[in-house]
């Protein structure tokens, strides 16, 4: 034991994301430690082991308070990991605890739209969520909210839980690594870029989280390529299959109508937001 080399792993901007990880680790057998460095929090693993921990930590950044991580920090006896609710059972309370706080805001309002919506309030809900019907400057400067609204517009069951799922899934995992402020600008970067670009194309009449849940799809992808010590990453049949589906939109043989501009432009932001943010962490 004496003669271990520890190799830092990963940063993380949460103390308890990655003191939960390291529980998880040390039961596999991966001695880990944790290390404050410049405001981040550092995994430090065993040399030997580092591939296998860098594996299990790509596993884990997707759900970081799934119940086995949970159980781990129970069975290594670990006080100083603070469990969420989840950790005491229910759906409700475990699906709560995955989310960051931003990422679950954003979904909670597609949801009281949608919802809001179906119960009648579709016009008092969806017109001053859409789109400017003439973009102006004096427009923006007196309704700026339009820019991001239509990314709360579903217009189908299908449509609302696809992209609520993707975000939940990757806007959590983005925000638990990067930090809120990481997963607030992507999303407003995002809608905004998106929506725009879409408005352009097509007119005014377009809805849904879809911009925004390309780009953190091409954040996590890119981050995973630029950044694989962040831990986060797609593997390549998600990536594929996502990539396949924005190309199917185009050739136009779906039975649904798809904002094939939107989905592109936050492709293109999330790619290039990891480009920045990797630049940024090599300096």
């Amino acid at each position: 034991m004496d003669d271990m080399q520890l190799k830092p792993l990963v940063p993380v901007d949460q103390r308890a994301i990655a003191q939960l990880f390291i529980s998880y680790a040390r039961g596999q057998g991966i001695h880990c430690e944790l290390e404050a460095q410049q405001g981040s929090h550092w995994i430090l693993v065993d040399e030997a082991e580092f591939d296998r921990a860098g594996a299990l930590f790509q596993e884990f950044a997707v759900q970081p308070y799934h119940p086995k991580y949970q159980q781990a920090a129970w069975q290594q006896n670990d006080t100083d990991v603070s469990l969420p609710n989840s950790a005491f059972g229910g759906v409700a309370k475990q699906f709560l605890s995955q989310a960051g706080a931003f990422t679950l805001i954003i979904f909670g309002l597609c949801w009281l739209v949608y919802i809001g919506a179906q119960l009648g309030f579709g016009r008092e809900l969806y017109y001053p969520l859409s789109f400017f019907q003439s973009l102006s400057l004096d427009a923006l400067f007196s309704e700026p909210w339009r820019l991001i609204g239509p990314a709360f517009l579903h217009f189908s069951l299908l449509h609302i839980a696809f992209n609520t799922m993707w975000w939940w899934q990757l806007g959590s995992a983005i925000e638990a690594i990067f930090g809120r402020w990481t997963i607030i600008n992507l999303f407003l970067v995002s809608a905004i870029f998106s929506n725009l670009s879409q408005y352009l194309v097509s007119g005014p009449n377009f809805g849904g989280l879809s911009g925004v849940v390309y780009a953190v799809v091409g954040f996590a992808w890119w981050s995973g390529w630029l950044m694989p010590n962040k831990g986060l990453s797609l593997s390549k049949p998600i990536v594929g299959f996502l990539l396949v589906w924005l190309l199917l939109g185009y050739v136009d043989v779906l039975p649904v109508n798809m904002a094939n501009t939107a989905h592109l432009a936050g492709l293109i932001v999330g790619c290039l937001s990891a480009l920045c943010l990797s630049k940024t962490h090599s300096n």
